[in-house]
């Protein structure tokens, strides 16, 4: 049957009405999320419990998301190696801390490392460009890939190893881009960020997500009612070379 013209019109305006209201609700659920409120500390920290980790044996959840989240390259030269979070041997992680009557499970197993956003971090003070600097409001050691003049001058400071420099441009060598997180460029170095731009979402590091066996715990220090600070103050922890004076903020329970 033939629909004539003001008939047309009044329920190409009905649907219209109904496109819009589904677009608004559409709208209004992704903004539901979109505004989620941020993390917010005074200082960031972050503990690893070694025995869990040491637990699931072959586990590389942690060093997966983060690849994944930060575009981190897949490079086939170990020489050329970029790395946030990678897992090391405890005795080549904490060469100090060996002894006769360390845990077996510990000593002969191995250790997640990362930046450790130390609180005098030495990286900051050498750079020449302010590429590299340590966050006044939450103690977080950020890094500008664009003001990055590719002196190295941070990777020689670092005393963990923690920063890795683009030999090539690492692009080719991502397998699966994420399009919410910027690529660097040959010449550059770059290192984990704590995962600032999640923390800005609401969201935890990808590490700490990731991880099946809650071995990793990120928090606020100065929050004396934080997860973070229960487990510091119920456990005994060991942090990296502290006898640097560095003032590491990840910190290992053993």
């Amino acid at each position: 049957m033939a629909m004539d013209r003001r008939k047309f019109i009044k329920v190409a305006a009905v649907a219209a009405v109904g496109i819009a209201k589904g677009d608004s609700a559409l709208a209004q659920a992704r903004g539901s999320v979109e505004r989620k409120p941020p993390l917010v500390g005074k200082r960031w920290a972050m503990v690893i419990d070694l025995k869990k980790c040491n637990d699931a044996k072959g586990c590389v959840d942690c060093i997966n998301a983060c690849n994944e989240a930060h575009n981190v390259p897949a490079l086939d030269n170990p020489k050329d190696e970029i790395k946030w979070i990678w897992k090391e041997q405890f005795g080549h992680a904490f060469h100090n801390q060996e002894h006769g009557y360390q845990r077996r499970d510990i000593e002969h197993g191995i250790a997640p490392l990362l930046c450790n956003h130390c609180d005098n971090p030495p990286c900051v003070r050498v750079c020449p460009t302010q590429a590299t600097w340590r966050r006044e409001s939450d103690g977080i050691v950020m890094m500008d890939w664009h003001r990055c003049i590719g002196c190295r001058y941070c990777v020689a400071a670092c005393p963990y190893g923690s920063r890795s420099f683009n030999w090539r441009d690492p692009r080719p060598h991502i397998e699966n881009m994420h399009a919410n997180y910027p690529t660097r460029t040959r010449g550059v170095v770059e290192k984990c960020t704590f995962c600032e731009e999640r923390l800005a979402k609401g969201q935890l590091p990808a590490c700490v997500e990731a991880c099946k066996e809650h071995a990793i715990v990120f928090g606020d220090l100065e929050d004396p009612e934080s997860e973070i600070r229960h487990i510091l103050e119920g456990r005994f922890s060991i942090t990296r070379k502290p006898e640097l004076g560095t003032k590491p903020e990840v910190y290992y329970l053993v």
